[in-house]
């Protein structure tokens, strides 16, 4: 009977002890929703380093990308241009529209497009190229009446065994998906 009593009065302390954590869980749970909600109602969203305030900025308009490097490639302005529209939806709440008076404009050129002998001379031969693409970015920001301007290149070596126009079907995708990342990380969060 003793035994009993023990084991009784054990269960009943493990249960009262069960009982107060799960309250504390809850509590620390609800503390937790409650900032996040909080967080993300207030109007400033951020993921991925991206920070907007959607309670003000709501439209962006990207502009087709000109090309006027010396030498063009023409495929080089429409996956730009593609990446970068793909990356704004993707990653932010923004509309995008054809308005002349979206809240974000996005206006790009590129300004350089060359491939030059670089590393590793063997025999007075060079063994590595590279490709080096430039592009000046002009964001204009309607709302605070403000317009800033960056410019953005991205290089990448190939074989001096290839001639430009084979490593260009290498490496467009490649400097594409570069250069849009850095002229975004720019734009929306402020590098």
């Amino acid at each position: 009977m003793i035994k009993c009593l023990i084991v009784l009065s054990k269960t009943k302390a493990t249960t009262a002890m069960l009982q107060k954590l799960t309250l504390f869980s809850k509590a620390h749970f609800s503390i937790l929703l409650i900032i996040i909600l909080g967080l993300t109602s207030c109007g400033i969203y951020t993921l991925n380093d991206v920070s907007i305030d959607y309670t003000k900025i709501k439209t962006i308009k990207v502009f087709f990308i000109e090309n006027k490097a010396s030498y063009v490639n023409p495929q080089l302005s429409p996956k730009l241009y593609d990446k970068l529209q793909q990356k704004v939806t993707n990653s932010t709440k923004l509309t995008k529209t054809n308005s002349d008076d979206a809240h974000y404009q996005i206006l790009a050129t590129v300004t350089s497009y060359s491939g030059s002998q670089t590393v590793g001379v063997s025999a007075q031969q060079a063994t590595t190229n590279r490709l080096t693409v430039g592009v000046h970015v002009v964001l204009k920001k309607t709302l605070e009446n403000k317009t800033e301007e960056f410019d953005v290149s991205r290089s990448a070596d190939f074989s001096a065994n290839l001639s430009l126009q084979q490593a260009e079907g290498q490496l467009l995708d490649e400097l594409v998906r570069n250069l849009t990342d850095e002229i975004f990380n720019h734009i929306f969060s402020n590098w």
